[in-house]
């Protein structure tokens, strides 16, 4: 008698042991997915607000004449030029929803104080925009130190978070770039400051759920536990004991009556039962993954299939325009994912003048790829009836920003040459700056300054440049993935590497220059995941 009080006494205390480990095991887990997904959720959204407040800032930069700074401020905005430029800022302010954009000088070189070059508000944001010429202390040590390094260490992007001790106003992320004048020189800082109250809100509104779901899950598991034990485990061992030590006493053969209602009659078939539902479960979980190998089959076979559309549609045949002898061209994309955002296209708008177009959308994945389609092929109709390039591109960026509800904007470079003279016009729309070699010369960088990227903003107006090539000249012109290549470090590839691959060979012909600048890449990168489309165009100049 004794041990049929013990056992039962044991059912029990293992039941419980069972169901508290249970709880303290979700307790656990929720406390480390809360740790773990604050922290991330945190840094990923922290991350996201920065870099589209310098989005935001590289966009205002390209509406300011640096070279005009110290005419602002003396003429206390009321010179030429300066009221556009700050109804565009404004413009920008409300269409990208920020608290403020600003441009700021500091007093001396102690970086203590700062003066206001221009400043605009977020109608909704509550704050009053600064006077021109209006000085103020340096918030504190944070904004100090990013000021002394734009200045004096070349920082090209500094940010300030400030989520705590704002004396009432809302959390607010501050991204700040360098304003350089013409001669590369920082003439003022360009500041845009994005609220953050959704960081806050949402931080704590993950917690709550976490907390919740966990305490939930805790309970529904706690309670199931305990039902499933008692009824698929303690109460049918009891039997079965209770049989066993009626089996020993009496020494015959078990009432099938007694075990029929524990889980179907014994304990070896409770056990084959377990292992039936486990081989159901088993099956189940294989025909979900079987339908989901088969979607993910699927998907990918439609990414392939959009993959070869977008290369059919990118220029492949090397040379082209047989019996050409003018010029030699060759270009090549990469994409970082099945489809991507660049793409490049040349093609002869007459008999002497030729088209090339290099561009880059601002994202990944298919929408970048549906943009890039439509930005090109509206490009490539725009130059066939002619005009001024600017015209071309102003044309181009109206139709784009119609209906841009993603609000993708794509950086481009378009040239037109004239076969006969080696004439050229070009437009830069936020791009690269391209690589030049003249002949019997090295690669180098010609930089000027950019217009808006198409679709950023409507009703922009783009500036055309004209150039000569003569006989033996190149050029290569590329996306932000070839300079923003990173290898495991998070080191950039940068121009640099860039000049030095292509100046290894100038002479080389430009499909060969192209591959070289590709074998630096991936010489440089490693095993590090590419994570940007690597495009390139280069085009030299024959002659007659």
């Amino acid at each position: 008698m004794k041990q049929a009080r013990t056992i039962p006494k044991y059912m029990r205390g293992l039941s419980f042991r069972i169901i508290s480990g249970t709880i303290f095991l979700l307790l656990l887990f929720g406390a480390i997915q809360s740790w773990v997904g604050y922290a991330r959720f945190t840094a990923s959204l922290t991350g996201e607000y920065n870099e589209s407040a310098f989005r935001t800032a590289e966009t205002a930069e390209i509406l300011i004449d640096g070279d005009r700074i110290e005419e602002y401020l003396a003429t206390d905005g009321k010179g030429a030029g300066y009221a556009e430029m700050r109804s565009r800022l404004n413009l920008l302010c409300q269409k990208q929803d920020v608290t403020l954009i600003y441009v700021i000088v500091p007093v001396d070189d102690t970086y203590a104080a700062i003066r206001t070059v221009v400043s605009v508000a977020n109608a909704k944001s509550g704050y009053d925009p600064w006077e021109i010429g209006y000085i103020h202390q340096t918030t504190n040590e944070e904004y100090l130190n990013v000021y002394r390094d734009i200045y004096e260490n070349g920082l090209k992007r500094g940010s300030v978070l400030r989520t705590n001790s704002l004396g009432g106003r809302e959390p607010h992320i501050t991204s700040l770039i360098p304003l350089d004048n013409s001669s590369g020189e920082v003439a003022a800082i360009v500041c845009v400051q994005r609220p953050m109250e959704e960081l806050v809100a949402g931080r704590r509104r993950f917690l709550l759920h976490v907390v919740v779901a966990t305490a939930l899950l805790a309970i529904a598991s706690s309670c199931s536990a305990y039902f499933f034990l008692r009824e698929q485990f303690v109460r049918p061992m009891h039997i079965v004991t209770r049989e066993a030590e009626r089996f020993a006493r009496e020494s015959c053969r078990a009432n099938e009556d007694v075990l029929a209602g524990l889980s179907e009659i014994s304990e070896i078939d409770t056990l084959a039962a377990s292992i039936a539902q486990m081989e159901k479960d088993t099956l189940d979980y294989i025909d979900r993954l079987t339908k989901m190998t088969a979607e993910n089959k699927r998907i990918g076979t439609e990414l392939a299939i959009a993959r070869g559309i977008q290369a059919a549609v990118l220029p492949d045949d090397f040379p082209p325009f047989a019996g050409r002898k003018t010029f030699d061209i060759y270009a090549s994309m990469a994409p970082a994912k099945e489809v991507g955002g660049d793409f490049y296209d040349f093609f002869l708008i007459d008999d002497d003048h030729i088209g090339l177009v290099i561009a880059d959308v601002a994202g990944k994945g298919v929408p970048a790829a549906l943009f890039m389609m439509i930005s090109k092929l509206l490009i490539k109709l725009r130059a066939y009836s002619g005009g001024d390039l600017g015209d071309m591109l102003a044309d181009v960026n109206n139709t784009l920003c119609e209906r841009n509800k993603m609000e993708l904007f794509v950086t481009v470079w378009f040239a037109v040459i004239e076969l006969s003279t080696g004439e050229g016009r070009a437009v830069n729309a936020g791009h690269e700056y391209p690589a030049v070699r003249r002949a019997g010369g090295e690669y180098e960088l010609l930089k000027s300054k950019h217009s808006v990227p198409l679709a950023a903003m409507e009703g922009m107006h783009y500036k055309e440049h004209t150039f000569r090539m003569c006989p033996g000249d190149s050029f290569v012109v590329y996306t932000d993935g070839v300079t923003e290549a990173t290898d495991a470090d998070d080191t950039l590839f940068g121009e640099t590497r860039l000049t030095a691959a292509l100046n290894e060979a100038p002479e080389a012909s430009p499909e060969e220059a192209v591959a070289a600048v590709r074998r630096s890449i991936d010489a440089f990168v490693g095993d590090a995941e590419q994570f940007d489309d690597i495009t390139m165009l280069a085009f030299r100049y024959i002659g007659h």
